[in-house]
């Protein structure tokens, strides 16, 4: 309630909130999900896999049909079943972490290693030898045929590796998911210059080492301008004798 002749107090301004940015993570996860399953499905149906896979430029890269149990580049072979449990979990993460998302680096980054995780994970539950264990479909080969020189891989283990990098680099440049500096970063550059800008308050109490004794201190005695005044009047008898009766008595 306002006292009279008073206006109330206007609300505090609120803060815009930045749009997050789940459209262009939605759009970079489905792309890599399309764009490998796709993929997968043409290297199935015209590419054998007892055969020698398909030259391009000159020998840099060969199309091969492969199936990897493992991980990522076959990592981890023979741990399929481990290895979907671990993915279902970093689906899931991932999902939770992109509700808050405000960065269109980081929406790009989690997006490819969410669609490309799922790209895996799609032929671990729906391929052969069964749901759970299925064998992931690999099939680019560089520098060899049939991975001689480097394991065969696909396009969701591509979008999995290249949306790691863009997330470390974001993590050490210090760019959190609103797209803004890291604020603990922040206060420590903060807290440095005050340490170094913020004289040191002086004890009221202290003496200044700069001024000497006697020098700027008061003193209960005398001024030092002040005349001397010489001995007070004498006394006699317990009376005060003035200079005009001293004068009298001795012309007498």
């Amino acid at each position: 309630m306002t006292s009279p002749g008073t206006e109330p107090a206007a609300p505090a301004p609120r803060t815009a909130r930045r749009p997050t940015k789940i459209g262009i993570f939605a759009a970079v996860a489905g792309l890599a999900l399309a764009a490998d399953a796709i993929s997968k499905l043409l290297v199935v149906a015209h590419i054998s896999a007892t055969e020698p896979g398909i030259k391009l430029l000159g020998g840099l890269v060969y199309l091969d049909q492969a199936r990897n149990s493992g991980a990522a580049f076959s990592v981890g072979t023979g741990a399929t079943v481990a290895l979907t449990a671990i993915a279902l979990i970093v689906v899931a993460v991932i999902l939770r972490a992109a509700r808050r998302l405000t960065s269109t680096a980081w929406a790009v980054a989690l997006g490819l290693v969410l669609g490309g995780a799922l790209g895996n994970l799609v032929d671990r539950l729906f391929r052969s030898p069964g749901p759970g264990r299925g064998h992931v479909v690999d099939w680019i080969s560089v520098f060899g045929d049939a991975g001689k020189y480097y394991p065969i891989f696909n396009l969701a283990d591509s979008c999995i590796v290249v949306g790691g990098a863009v997330a470390v680099l974001l993590s050490v440049r210090g760019v959190d998911f609103n797209g803004g500096r890291n604020p603990i970063a922040d206060d420590d550059d903060d807290d440095g210059d005050d340490d170094d800008s913020a004289p040191t308050p002086r004890n009221p109490t202290q003496r200044d080492p700069t001024q000497r004794d006697g020098v700027g201190e008061s003193s209960p005695g005398p001024a030092a301008d002040e005349p001397d005044r010489g001995p007070g009047p004498e006394t006699s008898g317990g009376g005060t004798v003035t200079p005009g009766a001293a004068e009298r008595t001795t012309d007498a």
